[in-house]
């Protein structure tokens, strides 16, 4: 691959044994060869995470997971392949070069950039540790106001901007240029080209990408000031509606609880943490975003649970969340299915204030008994209207059915249809008819301002799948079966090389992975279970976790069993031909005369060998 040679890939491959990767982050079991334990990606107690050593490939049987050893690091980490890979490379201490000379100049540019805010980063932490000035020593005062002293300091490696133009001369001194300060937007470009500190005389808050790396910052006013706080504009490395603050300190947190907590700013994420709560990240100064959902999703499998300040600020916000209910909240979602709940704090308080004030167990409560967002939505849209009267229950049936819309056709839209039928004192048949009608919200304003336009909502119409006939269910599920087969045992891919290249797949994505396999044995005819499976997860991310699957016991005669599926394969696609043939007869004033007899004779004679295969198929 472009930037890594593919020799440095599978070094870094074969130095990092799978079992010891996984074990460093969850405890695991051996149960006969394989291992097992509880999966690092969702929240479960009975493991069902196996890890097969031979073969160097892992799988969830209760996410659907799985992969090889640098899909694990992508998938724990949120990391690409190459960081993946180079990330491995550290752990076994080896060291890579890039393949085709330098990286790209996209690459270096943002390696650039990120060295711009870390070192700005490292200067904003000494200037609040160490300046002995009136101004920093108000920063600090503030801190500790907020019960932000002590060591949090350190851990969250807060800071503080002088401004007066002391960073960008510490950063010219360090080697950076005017134009990577300007694009990392800590510095300002102003009359004549003279550069100046972007921010000054403010707390700040380095924001981190999930990985721990410094890439943007926010920060708070020391005394009066507008705006209160200011964070770092878009920049090549900084895209607020993808980032959530203390996202790298939470998500081991959320993989472990299987819920996320997420509030409105810096110091309630740090105020929970530091009370034990550290499932906890904040947006950026922007609404939630269906990108963060997706971000979130992947840590806590369980449940998202909004925090709302009581102030009106607070409520505006809660009344923004509802634009994330779609039909992954409904039971019709199945495994995919995402609980997104609900709290607003009493007596006015935001989080840091109210774990200062009642303990971290409190807050824990509330997150704990926190409504469905369905739930509580509904209860909002009611509570703003007088229900002791005709007109205020009118409206209030109006106003709360309406948040159904985005999932009026779920079972459990009707359910929530009829509550609020009973508690409108209205006819269920008549809330009934009124949810059938309404149309589902339009894609707008989901994302938020800073979404990009390709990044819809989930509950952006889509296509409905039609119900397949049984008989494509199973050739379907043969092909899978043959496909993940080969992945654990890539000789017997190998040995159906030919029977590979020419099956008729009916699933494109199955297509996608045997040509990829095909690809890699050509290239490399010894490649192991582990290699075949991270080149096919490389083109097709989402193929791993099916090849991975397998069964939960193996297969007494693996040989057997992948001739056995080359053959119904192969004997599938010929009584394909044979229909797509019949069909060409079934109309003989198409063709001339001769044409037709030679075709109905050669179509006879397949029909025959069909039947003779289908005999000795056993």
């Amino acid at each position: 691959m472009a930037g890594i040679s593919e020799e440095d890939i599978q070094k870094v491959r074969e130095a990092n044994d799978l079992v010891a990767v996984i074990g460093e982050r969850t405890p695991v079991k051996q149960r006969g060869r394989d291992f097992w334990c509880c999966c690092p990606l969702h929240n479960e107690k009975t493991p069902s995470f196996k890890i097969d050593p031979a073969t160097q490939l892992w799988h969830c049987f209760g996410c659907g997971e799985g992969g090889d050893v640098f899909s694990f690091i992508m998938k724990t980490e949120d990391l690409n392949f190459p960081e993946a890979v180079r990330r491995l490379a550290e752990r076994a201490h080896i060291e890579i070069s890039d393949a085709g000379g330098p990286r790209s100049v996209g690459s270096s540019k943002k390696a650039r950039l990120k060295a711009v805010c870390e070192e700005t980063a490292d200067f904003y932490h000494t200037q609040l540790m160490r300046n002995p000035g009136p101004e920093a020593s108000a920063a600090r005062s503030y801190l500790g106001a907020r019960g932000l002293g002590g060591d949090v300091p350190k851990t969250w490696r807060l800071g503080f901007a002088p401004g007066r133009g002391q960073l960008v001369r510490h950063l010219t001194a360090k080697g950076f240029k005017p134009d990577e300060m300007v694009q990392a937007n800590v510095a300002l470009s102003g009359d004549g080209g003279r550069l100046r500190d972007r921010f000054y005389n403010r707390v700040m808050f380095p924001i981190n990408d999930p990985q721990g790396e410094c890439i943007a910052f926010g920060g708070r006013v020391v005394g009066k000031g507008e705006p209160k706080y200011l964070n770092s504009q878009e920049t090549p490395l900084f895209h607020k509606s993808q980032v959530l603050y203390g996202m790298e300190k939470a998500k081991a947190s959320m993989a472990s609880t299987g819920t996320a907590i997420v509030c409105e700013g810096y110091t309630d994420v740090i105020a929970l943490h530091e009370a034990g709560i550290e499932n906890a990240v904040a947006t950026l100064g922007t609404a939630l975003t269906m990108r963060h959902i997706r971000l979130l999703a992947r840590h806590a499998q369980h449940r998202i649970v909004y925090l709302f300040d009581g102030d009106e600020a607070g409520q505006r916000a809660a009344d923004r969340a509802l634009a994330f209910i779609d039909d992954s909240m409904t039971p019709e979602a199945g495994r995919t299915k995402i609980e997104l709940a609900a709290v607003t704090l009493p007596d006015n308080l935001d989080p840091a204030d109210f774990v200062s004030d009642r303990g971290g167990a409190a807050l824990q409560e509330l997150v704990e008994h926190a409504q469905p967002l369905l739930k509580y939505g509904i209860d909002r849209r009611l509570a703003r209207h007088d229900l002791s009267r005709a007109e205020g229950r009118s409206a209030a049936l109006a106003d709360a059915l309406s948040v159904l819309a985005p999932i009026k056709d779920s079972m459990l839209a009707r359910d929530y249809a009829v509550q609020i039928a009973s508690r409108c004192r209205a006819r269920e048949e008549d809330v009934l008819d009124q949810l059938g009608k309404l149309k589902p919200p339009r894609a707008a304003d989901a994302e938020g301002t800073d979404a990009a336009a390709d990044d819809e909502p989930r509950w952006a119409p889509q296509p409905r799948r039609e119900r397949l006939p049984q008989s494509e269910v199973n050739r379907r599920r043969f092909e899978r079966q043959l496909l993940a087969l080969i992945a654990s045992r890539p000789d017997l891919g190998l040995l159906h090389a030919d029977a590979l290249a020419q099956t008729q797949w009916h699933e494109p994505a199955h297509a996608t992975i045997a040509q990829s396999m095909l690809d890699t044995l050509a290239e490399d005819p010894a490649a192991q279970p582990a290699r075949l499976v991270g080149e096919v997860a490389r083109v097709l991310p989402a193929a791993a976790g099916m090849l991975t699957a397998g069964a939960e016991s193996a297969v007494e005669d693996e040989s057997r069993l992948a001739s056995f599926l080359v053959e119904e394969l192969s004997i599938g696609d010929a009584e394909d031909a044979v229909a797509a043939l019949k069909a060409q007869l079934s109309d003989p004033s198409r063709l001339p005369a001769d044409e037709y007899e030679m075709l109905f004779e050669a179509v006879a004679a397949m029909q025959q060998d069909l039947t003779r295969r289908r005999a000795a198929h056993v």
